[in-house]
């Protein structure tokens, strides 16, 4: 068992850096298709005739479908390993976009972003797996920052070039060039990525409470797997991290920040693109930092990384919405930075998972702390669209910046029940683990 473990031990063989680059390029690609709308979502309105309830239904269903099959996909990857589900998943997203590139009508649109998120739900578990199976365990933390970076890229091609792309030729070109792109890469995957080194027949399980080793030949039964995961308090601390940290920045992104930003805040296309640019590009800075402070700091990474998180963007949120009359471009760009924040110290939620679970469950514990992110995620969206259409400003000729200040109040009740459950559970993590008394004061 030792000599299997010794490549590991060792480093990562150049094999294992070419399968995480391939596996991070097709999560490229995953993120730019979930953000596909984020820079057209005006276009879309358009197209479709939608009003903001039904514009937000998009990425609520295609959230919600991403969230509900996170402990599913994890299961999966626990029994099958990353390879093959990563390649259904890029099928499935090639299949979302070209059902997106002819979709006629609102209907078979929903069913396009059911098939999108379905796939996109495999492909970041599954690389996350992949830094498990192929690199030392004291390089995870950089390693899952890393992918997270190099991921945000998908954030700028869906923000710049998809929407040249659109504006130059058609819906219908641009959503089925994504979907060809889709294809190459389900090849690519299939032909490239193995599930774990050569050196080791079938994955090793650690256990983390006891030290034991064996080797994982099966995943445990699948209520079994998810009870246990979620039994772990340092799961349940995973989750409310995810939970509480990125569904901030997602939803400006990923739908609502584009909007916002030139109808609401009166912007111009090309200065709206840099605020959301700017965000991309401040979440990729800042990743290896907190994957370094993670690695450092690991029994301070709530408090010292993740609830500092929540604040600033809390904080930036809070005066842009009081700042009276539109606020000024350097205040946008704060917000744009402090919504920044909540990526990197989103990933620290998966360090949470790999450390408190044992390899056989890993990728249940991933799933289960994946769901909580988007989870908040398609509630935020969605209460957004709604407070929106309560005000009578549904569609973008009534959008206006009272209106969208408004909506974007409902964001807090989210933060207040994620920090006080990450408070929580980390006192629980931490005696559990023996590091302090039930009865020590808070």
């Amino acid at each position: 068992m030792t000599s299997a473990r010794r490549p590991l031990a060792e480093g990562p063989s150049w094999r294992g850096w070419l399968i995480w680059s391939v596996a991070v390029a097709g999560y490229v690609l995953a993120v730019t298709n979930r953000s596909s709308l984020s820079a057209v979502g005006v276009d879309a309105a358009d197209r479709f005739g939608a009003d903001a309830s039904t514009l937000s239904l998009f990425a609520v269903i295609q959230l919600g479908v991403y969230g509900g099959m996170q402990i599913p996909v994890g299961v999966l990857l626990d029994r099958f390993g990353s390879r093959p589900i990563m390649t259904v998943g890029m099928v499935l997203m090639a299949l979302g976009q070209l059902g997106m590139a002819i979709s006629p009508s609102v209907g078979i649109a929903l069913v396009a972003r059911v098939l999108l998120g379905a796939g996109d739900a495999a492909i970041f578990p599954g690389v996350i797996r992949l830094i498990a199976t192929w690199f030392p365990a004291h390089r995870a933390p950089v390693m899952v920052q890393l992918t997270g970076i190099v991921g945000q890229a998908g954030q700028l091609v869906a923000v710049i070039p998809l929407a040249a792309l659109l504006h130059a030729t058609s819906w219908t070109i641009t959503f089925g060039s994504i979907a060809g792109l889709g294809l190459v890469f389900a090849i690519l995957i299939a032909l490239v990525v193995r599930n774990h080194p050569p050196a080791l027949e079938r994955d090793v399980s650690i256990n983390t409470d006891t030290g034991a080793i064996r080797v994982v030949t099966s995943t445990v039964d699948t209520g079994v797997g998810i009870r246990a995961a979620w039994a772990h308090p340092g799961t349940r601390l995973a989750f409310w991290s995810h939970f509480t940290t990125p569904f901030a920045g997602t939803a400006f992104v990923l739908l609502w920040g584009m909007p916002f930003l030139t109808v609401g805040e009166g912007r111009t296309v090309a200065e709206a693109a840099g605020i959301l640019s700017l965000y991309v590009v401040v979440g990729m800075a800042l990743g290896p930092i907190m994957g370094g402070l993670s690695q450092r700091l690991p029994q301070h990474r709530s408090r010292a990384l993740v609830l500092p998180s929540v604040a600033a963007q809390a904080v930036a949120w809070a005066v842009v919405i009081a700042f009276p009359g539109p606020a000024p471009l350097w205040l946008l760009f704060a917000l744009a930075v402090a919504l920044a924040m909540g990526g990197p110290a989103s990933l620290i939620a998966f360090d949470h998972a790999r450390t408190h679970n044992p390899a056989q469950r890993l990728s249940t514990a991933t799933g289960v702390t994946n769901a909580g992110g988007f989870l908040a995620a398609l509630i935020a969206i969605y209460l957004i669209g709604l407070a929106l259409d309560l005000q009578g400003a549904g569609t973008p000729d009534t959008y206006t910046l009272q209106a969208f200040r408004i909506a974007f109040l409902t964001q807090f009740p989210l933060w207040a029940i994620g920090a006080f459950f990450i408070v929580r559970e980390r006192r629980r993590t931490l005696i559990r683990l023996g590091l302090v008394s039930p009865r020590a004061p808070r």
